[in-house]
């Protein structure tokens, strides 16, 4: 939000001044002034000096500096099974992170959400954990990389944002989950991308994320991996009724296409 700069208004005028009668002289002439000497006689006429002008100096104004853009988050690719300690370098061990994805093996690709102070650790959530569960994993000999797209979801609103650089870039009706089997809230990254045909129930697409549905509905079969997908049923987008998946358009999901790699951080809001 620029700043406006607050300038006080300038007093015009002021006190008036006494004006003491003495002696009439003959007015000096223009540029001159009459100085009575101190022997008597007539007033000795000097040059008047140069009067001072007083020159008015520039206001200074407040300048805006432009807001801070997002930072990029940062993305390790995860070559080792990696322990999850509860403190950067040690502590118990609270997880792990895989070096492939839940059903696909698909390369894993972390998102990191702060590096400790010394650079050499990095906190993530444990990946397919219900609990989602925080903890530090070693950053020494991992692949990093930066992104300055992320995915944020208001389940209240049934809508999802992506985000570039801090900026909207698309904004979306999404399907949840339905009240028996709800979409739970959490810090995720995108594990998986997945191309389906023409008709299927996922739509032409899915993104897989690093979250599980702890509360599947009854007699379900398609797994607990969540996942941002097309449908078949485009008439349930912007509605409660998933199995805890994010339902979108198929327009929807080519954008996200374009915009989504492996790694990128979604963050799901209640």
């Amino acid at each position: 939000m620029a700043a406006a700069a607050l300038v006080a208004p300038l007093a015009l005028g002021g006190a008036a001044r006494a004006v003491v009668a003495g002696p009439v002289e003959e007015p000096a002439a223009a540029g001159t002034t009459s100085v009575r000497s101190d022997r008597g006689g007539p007033p000795v006429v000097q040059a008047a000096p140069p009067p001072t002008l007083e020159v008015e100096r520039p206001v200074r104004t407040e300048v805006a500096r432009p807001e801070r853009r997002a930072r990029a988050a940062l993305l390790v690719r995860v070559d080792r099974p990696l322990p999850v300690t509860a403190r950067p370098g040690g502590g118990a061990v609270v997880g792990r992170v895989p070096t492939g994805s839940r059903y696909y093996g698909t390369p894993t690709v972390a998102w990191v959400l702060r590096v400790s102070g010394d650079g050499r650790y990095g906190l993530v959530q444990v990946p397919y954990d219900p609990r989602r569960t925080l903890g530090w994993i070693p950053l020494r000999g991992l692949r990093t990389e930066r992104t300055r797209v992320s995915v944020r979801v208001d389940l209240s609103r049934h809508l999802l944002a992506v985000e570039r650089a801090g900026e909207v870039v698309l904004r979306a009706r999404t399907a949840t989950g339905a009240p028996s089997s709800p979409t739970p809230p959490g810090r995720y990254f995108v594990t998986d991308r997945v191309s389906f045909p023409p008709g299927h129930l996922y739509g032409t697409f899915a993104f897989g994320l690093s979250g599980i549905q702890p509360r599947l509905p009854a007699g379900w079969s398609g797994g607990d991996q969540l996942a941002i997908h097309g449908t078949n049923e485009p008439w349930t987008i912007g509605r409660s009724v998933s199995a805890g998946c994010l339902r979108v358009s198929e327009p929807v999901l080519r954008r996200l296409r374009a915009l989504l790699r492996l790694g990128t951080p979604v963050v799901v809001r209640p």
